[in-house]
């Protein structure tokens, strides 16, 4: 099976959690996901997190850290995602690659339908605000 490493940025911001939805035509459309993107080769997960939302966001963040590491086997292949806890540093976050941006409250991130990837680090948000 095809592995697939991944970086998920935890985008905070006056208690809000910065989810993205997935758009028409990209795989698992429809969910919500932290943005992120794949690991380039000779890429540390802080490198790809900063160009991967630079693309996707228009804006540049400080990647702090580690959050969660899951992996889920999907029909594509299987996900390593790590994910980080992030910050803005300049710009706002505008959709490229999604269809929606949402800044969530920490209460309401369970009632978005997650890539299931994506939920380990849901629970565990949750979990550590609770």
């Amino acid at each position: 099976m095809k592995r697939i490493t991944v970086v998920g940025a935890v985008l905070v911001r006056d208690g809000r959690i910065l989810a993205a939805r997935r758009g028409p035509g990209m795989s698992l459309a429809g969910l919500w996901e932290f943005p992120g993107g794949k690991v380039e080769p000779g890429e540390t997960h802080q490198q790809t997190l900063r160009r991967e939302i630079h693309e996707e966001l228009g804006c540049l963040v400080t990647v702090g850290a580690q959050l969660t590491r899951t992996e889920h086997s999907y029909d594509f292949g299987l996900v390593d995602l790590t994910t980080y806890w992030c910050t803005l540093e300049s710009g706002e976050p505008r959709p490229s690659e999604h269809d929606e941006l949402a800044w969530v409250g920490v209460g309401s991130l369970e009632t978005l339908p997650w890539a299931p990837a994506d939920v380990p680090a849901v629970e565990l948000i949750v979990q550590q605000a609770g």
